[in-house]
């Protein structure tokens, strides 16, 4: 059982599969950014988690209570980047930016957690690992441009590009104490972990979503809505986060940060899917390099 709880190949499958569910989010995002208020999704999204998680997290919480303590404010400062902080942030740059910039700002995250490795945790990635970013990055740059590199020069930013550049931050810096705190953190199942930090977060988010309610954000009651609250909270909250913690654990926060360049690869395949949208050459250039890239840097050794 622990080698399978620390198998590389299980662990980057989980970080493909938590960034497969947050293509998703991203789409309900800018889908229902004019349905649903940023905060009044964020706080019905967790909330939900939170009812289908504690049935299962309840008792292992308390016999693991001596942990929970020691961990103590820890749990409180993950809760609040990871539960209250990035998803809050993301869905409010989605009011007023574009999906192209979205992408775009998210591409300084991998370069945001390599430092932070290198700063918070002595963690510096080898010179393959950011060969493979640089090549994952142009592969990203493909895709954005859809092939002609005159659309990134024609690319404006806004208000809600720098709200993603703090939700950048924010999701680089609750990856690396994941990873700094993995000792206070392990003695705590990973369900029940996950079970505290929305137990922590949904309060932080409180005030925010009254205050939308204060200003006539009301959560209209219908069959699509409730199908975008019951995604987020299943599979971009749950599934999602229960992966990418474990993936943080196994293979380290920089290494991990590099499969958010998979995001646009999987929104472009859910659009093919979902949407009947066509794949264009661009399209397979692009999702190339990125994986050629993520294969680089994340191959087992320290030396080119």
């Amino acid at each position: 059982m622990n080698a399978l709880n620390h198998s590389r190949p299980l662990a980057l499958f989980g970080l493909l599969l938590a960034n497969l569910c947050w293509s998703g989010n991203a789409l309900v995002a800018r889908a229902f950014a004019g349905e649903i208020a940023p905060f009044t999704l964020s706080f019905w999204r967790w909330c939900l988690a939170l009812a289908l998680l504690l049935p299962f997290v309840a008792m292992p919480l308390w016999r693991h209570r001596v942990a929970v303590r020691t961990a103590g404010w820890r749990l409180l400062v993950l809760g609040g980047l990871g539960i209250a902080g990035y998803n809050s942030l993301l869905y409010s740059a989605a009011q007023t930016t574009a999906a192209i910039n979205i992408s775009l700002v998210n591409t300084c995250l991998p370069l945001v957690t390599f430092i932070g490795a290198g700063l918070l945790l002595n963690e510096w990635p080898a010179r393959r690992a950011w060969w493979g970013m640089l090549v994952a990055v142009m592969g990203l740059a493909v895709l954005i441009s859809q092939g002609q590199w005159s659309r990134l020069a024609s690319l404006s930013f806004n208000q809600g590009d720098l709200i993603m550049l703090l939700a950048v931050v924010d999701w680089a810096l609750y990856s690396l104490l994941l990873r700094r705190w993995s000792a206070y953190l392990q003695p705590i199942p990973p369900l029940a972990l996950l079970g505290v930090f929305i137990l922590l977060g949904v309060p932080l988010i409180l005030p925010f979503y009254l205050y939308e309610l204060s200003q006539g954000a009301h959560l209209a009651i219908n069959a699509a809505n409730l199908s975008a609250v019951a995604y987020t909270a299943v599979f971009a909250s749950l599934l999602a986060y229960l992966a990418w913690n474990h993936g943080i654990r196994v293979i380290g926060a920089a290494k991990a940060a590099l499969t958010n360049y998979l995001m646009p690869v999987f929104t472009a395949l859910l659009g093919w899917v979902l949407l009947n949208e066509s794949l264009q050459l661009y399209h397979w250039l692009g999702a190339a390099m990125i994986f050629g890239g993520l294969l680089l840097a994340t191959r087992p050794g320290k030396t080119l």
